[in-house]
């Protein structure tokens, strides 16, 4: 990357003080852009959600892997949840989406308190052997007694396609009966995974994250305190397929420590499994915090120091940087040191990953954005005007910390208590556009496949080369802003 008139500011930037220059180019379409990471953990888009409770499940992970990306469990899961977590992502079909299940005798509340569990909005009604009776919708259960059973409102009129079928004739028989759900199933009428409209083009596009062994991918985070090794070991032997060593301050004697024992305990399952799993760790925002973790054996250093929606760092210590300045200088070291860097907060639209990957980070780990969305593990609510939103929490905020310290005296917790930071309840309000994770991603990858036609580059590493940057005022960044409404 260069700055525009070739002179870098002597002042750290955020996203939002810089913009991109085009550039000739000669890529004519969107989709001949390549955004396989250059950062060796698997993702063939550059996004990686973010290691945080309020986010990253379960479905989040399964439904981000299946378009290319991967999700971080958070280091608070008991292990046994973990364990289970992995297991079910790994067992994930690539191509068609989970749907939630229920029995033709559940009553009605029932089926309602599921049904925003998946963007597609359907429950599949099957029997103890997953063979389908049906499908009940939202829409069936308005107005319905709450103790009635799903048979009673389940539609036996639905579109089925076996699993062998083509994707283009699942389509074809979706659009003709203007339907946007197929069930799937494998033999003998078994249940296998319900296909959507939507879904059956974006698998045309978007290449899954898998494994070895053609599984989704999965990432896990490990503190810096207790029985490191032990930990690592654990995640390891689950099947994770990389592990994030994680702490707010990551530049310190005791994350050095940590990073050696987990690098130490990667090494001998490598050595003995042939399976090599690239640790992160972080966070980090300086080219000499780069370098001692990757001398201490990360692959990858976590950047964003206070940038998060959630995290209020800078405002209680004046601790942190400028994302941009802190990507761009951390990458540069990490490169140097044949390492790479996640850029991890503070992007909250597409222009914001695609300025993160010219600054020259491998991935770029998203937050808050994701969740307000369908698959976050949060529960649904509604405001006073209907709204639906999910609650969103830093990790290092009092509620994140009551569960982190459960196991500890009263006496400990109390004392912790005193040290919190963050926001332990935030509303992240559904976008009725885009209400599902997936159309966020759809969104953010139109932009950055934009962003590299722009500059003339068909993969990562291009587009770190071509970019130019250029510094802009406030009034510069407000001019690019879409108007909703007349001035």
């Amino acid at each position: 990357m260069k700055f525009l008139h070739e002179q870098r500011p002597t002042h750290d930037l955020t996203y939002s003080d810089v913009f991109m220059v085009p550039a000739r180019s000669s890529v004519t379409s969107r989709l001949d852009v390549d955004l396989t990471t250059p950062d060796q953990v698997g993702t063939t888009i550059p996004l990686v959600v973010a290691n945080m409770t309020a986010i990253s499940g379960r479905r989040m992970a399964e439904t981000v892997a299946r378009r290319g990306g991967i999700a971080i469990l958070p280091q608070d899961i008991p292990v046994h949840a973990v364990r289970e977590t992995i297991d079910y992502v790994k067992q994930r079909h690539t191509i068609f989406e989970t749907p939630v299940t229920i029995g033709p005798d559940a009553p009605v509340s029932q089926a309602l308190a599921l049904i925003g569990k998946r963007a597609h909005r359907l429950i599949v009604v099957v029997d103890a052997e997953l063979q389908v009776h049906g499908v009940v919708t939202e829409r069936a259960c308005q107005g319905v007694d709450r103790f009635a059973t799903v048979a009673d409102v389940m539609t036996t009129d639905l579109v089925t396609a076996q699993a062998d079928a083509a994707l283009a004739e699942t389509y074809d028989r979706l659009e003709h009966q203007h339907v946007d759900v197929a069930v799937v199933t494998a033999d003998h009428g078994k249940l296998a995974g319900v296909l959507t409209r939507k879904g059956i083009l974006r698998s045309a596009i978007y290449q899954p994250a898998v494994d070895d062994h053609g599984r989704l991918r999965i990432g896990v985070a490990i503190g810096i305190n207790g029985d490191v090794r032990t930990k690592a070991e654990t995640m390891l032997d689950a099947g994770a397929d990389v592990l994030v060593v994680d702490t707010a301050h990551g530049h310190q004697d005791k994350m050095v420590e940590a990073l050696r024992t987990v690098a130490a305990a990667r090494d001998v399952q490598a050595k003995e499994h042939g399976r090599y799993v690239p640790i992160a760790a972080g966070n980090v925002v300086s080219a000499e915090g780069v370098r001692d973790l990757l001398a201490a054996g990360a692959d990858i250093a976590k950047v964003g120091v206070g940038p998060g929606a959630m995290c209020t760092t800078r405002m209680m210590t004046g601790v942190g940087r400028p994302q941009f300045s802190a990507v761009l200088e951390c990458s540069e070291a990490a490169l140097d040191l044949g390492g790479q860097v996640w850029a991890d907060g503070g992007v909250k639209y597409p222009r914001d990953v695609a300025l993160a990957l010219a600054a020259g980070a491998g991935n770029v780990m998203v937050g808050s954005w994701f969740a307000g969305t369908w698959e976050s593990p949060g529960d649904l609510n509604r405001d006073a005007s209907g709204r639906q939103f999910k609650e969103s929490f830093g990790m290092a905020s009092a509620r994140a910390v009551s569960q982190r310290t459960q196991s500890q005296t009263a006496y400990e917790r109390a004392r912790s208590a005193l040290f919190e930071e963050g926001i332990s309840s935030s509303k992240m309000y559904l976008d009725p556009q885009r209400p599902g994770v997936e159309d966020l991603v759809d969104t953010i990858v139109a932009g950055v496949r934009s962003s590299f036609t722009y500059a003339g580059a068909r993969s990562i590493e291009e587009f770190r080369d071509r970019a130019t940057v250029g510094v802009q005022s406030a009034s510069g960044y407000d001019e690019g802003r879409p108007r909703e409404t007349s001035w």
